[in-house]
């Protein structure tokens, strides 16, 4: 019986990624992992269940109400690893739909011992008195905070008031340390992402013409997503054409794409809750203008060079001066700003921050800004975007191009080479006669 939308993921991923995980733990620790809750939509609906990102990179087990407990050196035989999911029945199989049994979690997640929920209370009571330390996981991304709190955090809280003599730490420096450098299985699903995607852009190359909205064009993606096993979207989408194209986090996508705009895309298949992040800027009526096509151009040199830049030993903020100062000088030469400008700009606000005010690149990977600490050099195994943009409000011109990129030993591996970029490309197949229906 199929239980998920994508093929079956090779166990040993797990397996390792625990092992790892273990290795970093010290001595005489539990370490325990929730998945995410169900979150009210309103009535009785909730939105669509999505996977802790970390729970599924220890286990795969992709079903609300799971959790994994990892126990490296238990004196208790067996439970070095355990796993806990909800106790499926006749009544749930009807309503909800098939839920894991035992044996299917086990298979899944390499987890020899699997228990229902309702018997966790027990049995991690006395694992818990078996260990000095316990490790909480919470999100640790410094660029983001919530109100809402999360399952692993609350039952957290609740542990630290039941063992207050107990030592805690930090679950997350070590996931930021492994999560960063992908194994082979990893980069294979990224590439799954990444080919869907490829599909959608070229699909939406046959559909976009003046008078369309940016919403049928967003359908026309998430149409090919489904229809090739994605789990959708892997973050929301920007469809922004004319002076959309200049709004960073634009989502509304509900304006027409009208004759003579630029189109700014930015979307990417979710594989098996890994994701792909492509950024395409391509013209509404099939033609750059000679502007559009100079400001184009420009974008796509200082990708190609930053590309060859996400090699071992770069650090990101090295590297993201190095892609400002290529910026800065192709924007010299588009006129929008001038050598005195760059001669007398602070040095904290650069003169090219107005027309290019993002990051570069970022790690990507089961989210789309993956776990990643910024301050350590670059190694091969990790994956990172490649995204510079010119946005010109006063031209309602912007243009990104953003492509994945794989850091080896050797050179940088384009995960999207195959997606077409250059404006020749793009003009030739948005003329062509359109092979879908």
């Amino acid at each position: 019986m199929s239980i998920s939308r994508y093929h079956k993921i090779n166990p040993n991923l797990f397996k390792l990624n625990r092992k790892r995980f273990a290795r970093q733990m010290k001595s005489k620790s539990i370490a325990i992992f929730h998945s995410n809750d169900l979150m009210p939509r309103n009535g009785d609906q909730y939105y669509q269940f999505r996977q802790n990102s970390d729970l599924f990179y220890l286990s795969g087990l992709d079903q609300p109400e799971a959790i994994v407990v990892l126990f490296p050196n238990c004196i208790k035989d067996g439970f070095e690893e355990i796993a806990f999911i909800k106790r499926t029945n006749a009544h749930i199989a009807i309503w909800e739909g098939h839920k894991y049994t035992q044996e299917e979690a086990s298979e899944i997640s390499g987890i020899k011992k699997v228990f229902w929920l309702d018997e966790m209370d027990t049995i991690l009571t006395e694992l818990i008195l078996l260990a000095d330390r316990i490790y909480i996981n919470s999100n640790e991304n410094d660029r983001y905070q919530s109100d809402v709190i999360s399952r692993d955090l609350r039952f957290g809280h609740e542990l630290m008031k039941k063992y207050p003599t107990h030592k805690y730490h930090r679950s997350q420096p070590i996931l930021k340390k492994l999560a960063m450098i992908k194994s082979d299985i990893e980069v294979g699903l990224i590439q799954i992402a990444c080919n869907i995607t490829d599909q959608a852009f070229r699909r939406v190359l046959d559909f976009v013409k003046p008078g369309v909205l940016e919403y049928e064009v967003e359908a026309e993606i998430i149409y090919e997503f489904i229809r090739s096993g994605a789990n959708g979207h892997g973050y929301n989408p920007i469809i922004g054409s004319g002076i959309n194209s200049c709004c960073l986090h634009y989502n509304d996508n509900n304006k027409e794409c009208k004759n003579g705009d630029v189109l700014l895309m930015d979307f990417g298949a979710e594989y098996a809750n890994y994701t792909a992040d492509l950024t395409r800027t391509i013209p509404v009526n099939g033609k750059f203008t000679k502007r559009q096509r100079k400001v184009y151009d420009a974008v796509l040199k200082v990708m190609r060079n930053a590309t060859e830049m996400l090699v071992p030993g770069t650090t990101l903020e090295d590297y993201h001066k190095e892609v400002g100062k290529m910026m800065e000088s192709e924007l010299i030469d588009l006129k929008l700003i001038t050598k005195h400008d760059v001669e007398k700009q602070d040095k904290n606000a650069p003169a090219y921050k107005k027309y290019f005010m993002h990051g570069t690149s970022h790690h990507l990977g089961l989210d789309v800004h993956d776990l990643g600490d910024r301050y350590i050099p670059i190694q091969a195994g990790m994956v990172f975007t490649c995204e510079p943009g010119i946005y010109i409000p006063e031209e309602k011109l912007g243009i990104r191009l953003e492509n994945d990129i794989l850091v080896t030993d050797h050179q940088p591996i384009d995960l999207m080479a195959h997606i077409p970029v250059e404006a020749e490309e793009i003009e030739e197949l948005m003329n062509t006669i359109p092979i879908h229906s």
